[in-house]
C-alpha cells in the first residue's frame, strides 16, 4: 500500500519533537488529526512507532530507522517544492537562535555576507535550554548555544572558545587584593542575581566560591559591560564584548589567570535541516568563523584545539 506523504511528514514532525502536541503546533494541525496520521502510518508498516509516555512519545526501533531514511530526502523535497511553487520567491529564511549579546555583537557582523547576497534569516534570542527546546521541536534551524545540547535529533559542533576576564574602572583597581579575590568594598554587578559567570569565574581562577552578593543585577552582558565601564563596581564578562573598553583603559582587568576561564560555545542543528540549501550554507559559514576566530592565548581557535 502506497504511504502519503503526509503521512511521512507528520510522522517525522512528532520523531523530532518527541511529542504530539508540538508536532501539532509545529505542522499547524489539531492534535487529534496527527494522532490520527501516526496511528494510520503504523497501520500501513504494520508496526509500532512510538511508545507512548505520560509526557510526549518515545520512538521504538523502527522509528529510528525510517527517520534515519526518511529526514535528508523529506527536508530536501520540502526545500524544492517550495521553491518550484513560486520561482520568483526569495529562499526559504533561516531561522537562527543564540544568546543577545553574541548574536549582536558578533554573529550579525559575520552572517552580514550572507545576507547582503539574499539569504534570509530570522533570529530568536534567549537562553540555551529554551532555545534548544524550539530547535528539537522544528521552531528553529540552527542555536549557537553556550551548553552542550542534549536533545534527540539535534546535533551540535564546537565553534569558538569566549574568553572570560574580571573587570573594572581604573578607580576600583586599588580596592583589589593582590590575588583579586577578596575586593574590598567594590560593588558586583552580575547577570542575574545567583552570580553564574562570577561563581564560575571564582571557582575557577581562585579555587573558592564568592562571598559577595550583586548590587546591580542587569540580564543582558552588555548592559553589564557598559555599568561597569561607568563606574558601577566590577564583573565578569567576556572579553569579546570588552575589547574595546580594555584597550581605551575604560576598563582594567583585575586578574591575569595564566589560563583563563573559558566557555565552549556550540552550533547545534537540528537533523535534517542542512539539506535545506540556505540552512546549510549558514551552518557551514558559521564553522568556518569559527574556525578561524582566535582561541585563548591568542591562535587561532581550530590550531588550538589540533584540527
Amino acid at each position: 500500500m502506497a504511504v502519503s506523504l503526509d503521512l511521512l511528514r507528520t510522522f517525522l514532525a512528532v520523531y523530532r519533537t518527541g511529542s504530539v502536541t508540538a508536532a501539532a503546533h509545529t505542522l499547524g494541525l489539531a492534535q487529534p488529526t496527527v494522532s490520527a496520521q501516526v496511528k494510520a502510518l503504523e497501520e500501513v508498516l504494520g508496526r509500532r512507532l512510538f511508545d507512548r509516555l505520560p509526557r510526549g512519545v518515545a520512538p521504538t526501533a523502527a522509528a529510528d530507522e525510517l527517520a534515519r531514511r526518511l529526514a535528508g530526502p523529506l527536508d530536501a523535497l520540502a526545500e524544492a517544492v517550495g521553491a518550484d511553487l513560486d520561482p520568483q520567491a526569495p529562499g526559504r529564511a533561516v531561522h537562527l537562535g543564540g544568546p543577545a549579546e553574541l548574536m549582536s555583537a558578533r554573529v550579525m557582523g559575520v552572517l552580514a555576507p550572507l545576507i547582503a547576497r539574499g539569504t534570509r534569516i530570522r533570529v530568536e534570542l534567549g537562553l540555551a535550554d529554551d532555545l534548544l527546546d524550539l530547535l528539537a521541536a522544528g521552531t528553529l534551524d540552527l542555536v549557537v548555544s553556550a551548553v552542550r545540547p542534549r536533545r534527540r535529533g539535534v546535533h551540535a559542533t564546537p565553534l569558538l572558545d569566549e574568553e572570560f576576564v574580571l573587570v573594572a574602572a581604573p578607580r576600583w583597581a586599588d580596592r583589589v587584593a593582590p590575588d583579586a579575590a577578596r575586593p574590598a568594598g567594590v560593588p558586583v554587578v552580575a547577570y542575574a542575581e545567583d552570580l553564574p559567570v562570577i561563581r564560575r569565574y571564582w571557582r575557577t581562577v581562585f579555587g573558592t566560591r564568592p562571598v559577595m552578593s550583586a548590587a546591580l543585577v542587569m540580564p543582558d552582558l552588555r548592559g553589564v559591560v557598559a555599568a561597569v565601564t561607568a563606574g558601577a563596581g566590577m564583573s565578569v564578562v567576556p572579553r569579546y564584548l570588552c575589547e574595546e573598553e580594555l584597550a581605551a583603559g575604560t576598563l582594567v582587568p583585575l586578574a591575569e589567570p595564566g589560563l583563563p576561564p573559558i566557555n565552549t560555545l556550540f552550533l547545534a542543528v537540528r537533523e535534517g535541516a542542512t539539506a535545506q540549501r540556505a540552512v546549510a550554507a549558514v551552518h557551514d559559514h558559521l564553522l568556518r568563523w569559527g574556525r578561524r576566530s582566535p582561541a585563548p592565548g591568542g591562535e587561532p581557535a581550530d590550531a588550538s584545539r589540533g584540527t
